[in-house]
């Protein structure tokens, strides 16, 4: 193998030296030009190599990571570059982004999400408590007319309004359970009913 890797780098040094030494006979007279010429291809060279290096990290910043639903009913949903599951619900008619959390126990609104499906903070009574990773916070009961996601519609879903700070609404386990199956493979969370 050590051989190997000799013999290649012996070709590309001759083949380097070849090169330059074309360039430096054919272009003596010019050679200020040619050195920009030479200094542009190589940074052109070196793009196309980190483009190449880096390319799952782009693909994973540009690539949507939208849930997409199988004939089959099964419900697909690519890791999100932040490592977690995402997808969007219809509550009530009102489409709101969840992360898919199996540590919650519940499906808890945010309550920027309660207000925008019609459930104002200000009528919620928050008398339940839960534990998060950032402490205690107050929630407060709530059931939901309609949860639709993809070819499922679920009626009179029960969930919790977090009476605390949260970026977004979790799809927790009390709503993941009505579903048969939820497989992990791949970076790629399937939920199967």
């Amino acid at each position: 193998m050590q051989d190997v890797l000799i013999g290649n780098l012996a070709y590309l040094s001759l083949l380097l030296a070849a090169i330059l030494f074309w360039y430096g006979t054919d272009f003596r007279r010019a050679l200020g030009k040619t050195l920009k010429q030479a200094l542009a291809w190589g940074l052109i060279f070196l793009g196309v190599i980190a483009a190449f290096g880096l390319w799952d990290q782009i693909r994973s910043t540009t690539v949507a990571t939208q849930a997409t639903f199988t004939d089959t009913g099964d419900i697909e949903i690519p890791v999100a570059p932040d490592g977690h599951y995402h997808l969007t619900a219809a509550i009530n008619g009102v489409p709101v982004a969840f992360v898919v959390d199996t540590g919650a126990s519940d499906l808890v609104l945010t309550k920027q999400d309660a207000e925008r499906i019609g459930l104002p903070a200000s009528e919620l009574a928050f008398h339940g408590r839960a534990m998060t990773a950032n402490g205690e916070v107050r929630t407060a009961p709530v059931r939901l007319a309609e949860v639709v996601l993809g070819s499922h519609v679920d009626r009179n879903v029960m969930a919790r309004v977090n009476g605390g700070v949260m970026d977004r609404s979790l799809l927790g386990m009390s709503y993941l359970n009505r579903f048969e199956q939820i497989t992990i493979s791949r970076g790629t969370l399937v939920l199967t009913r």
